[in-house]
C-alpha cells in the first residue's frame, strides 16, 4: 500500500469518527440537556447508558484528532470506549435482567455501537501496524 492510500484510509477513518462523534454527541447532549424534548421521545432511556455514549462521542472526536496529527496516542481514546461500552452493556444487562425500565432497541444500539468502535479500534491498529512497518529505522 502506498503512501496516497494509507493517508485516504487514515483521512476516511477520521472522518468517520468525527461524523459518527458529532451525531452521538448530539443525541446524547440531546437526551441528557433535555433539548427538543428529547428525553420524552426516548421514552425509558437508561441513564448510565446515555452517559456513557455521551463520553464515547468524546473519545471518537479525540480519536479522530489523533489520526489527523498522526499522534502516537489514537488507540488510546478507543480502547477507553470500547472498555467502557463493554463494562456499560453489563451494566445494562444487569438492569435488564433486574426488571429495569428500558427500550428494547438500547439493546441493538448499545451492540451496534460496541461492535463499531471495535471496529475503529481494529482499523486504527492495522493503520498504525502497517505506518510502523514502513517506517525507516
Amino acid at each position: 500500500m502506498n503512501a496516497r492510500s494509507k493517508m485516504i484510509i487514515r483521512y476516511a477513518l477520521a472522518a468517520v469518527l468525527i461524523a459518527f462523534g458529532a451525531l452521538t454527541l448530539f443525541l446524547s447532549g440531546s437526551v441528557i440537556l433535555d433539548l427538543f424534548d428529547m428525553r420524552a421521545k426516548e421514552g425509558n432511556y437508561v441513564d448510565f447508558v446515555v452517559w456513557a455514549n455521551f463520553l464515547a462521542s468524546l473519545l471518537y472526536i479525540a480519536s479522530a484528532f489523533g489520526l489527523i496529527t498522526r499522534r502516537n496516542w489514537t488507540a488510546t481514546p478507543l480502547l477507553i470506549a470500547l472498555s467502557m461500552l463493554i463494562v456499560t452493556a453489563v451494566g445494562f444487562a444487569i438492569h435488564v435482567s433486574g426488571g429495569g425500565l428500558h427500550e428494547q432497541r438500547t439493546i441493538g444500539a448499545l451492540a451496534f455501537r460496541t461492535g463499531l468502535t471495535a471496529v475503529f479500534l481494529f482499523a486504527e491498529y492495522r493503520l498504525r501496524a502497517k505506518q510502523e512497518r514502513h517506517q525507516p529505522n
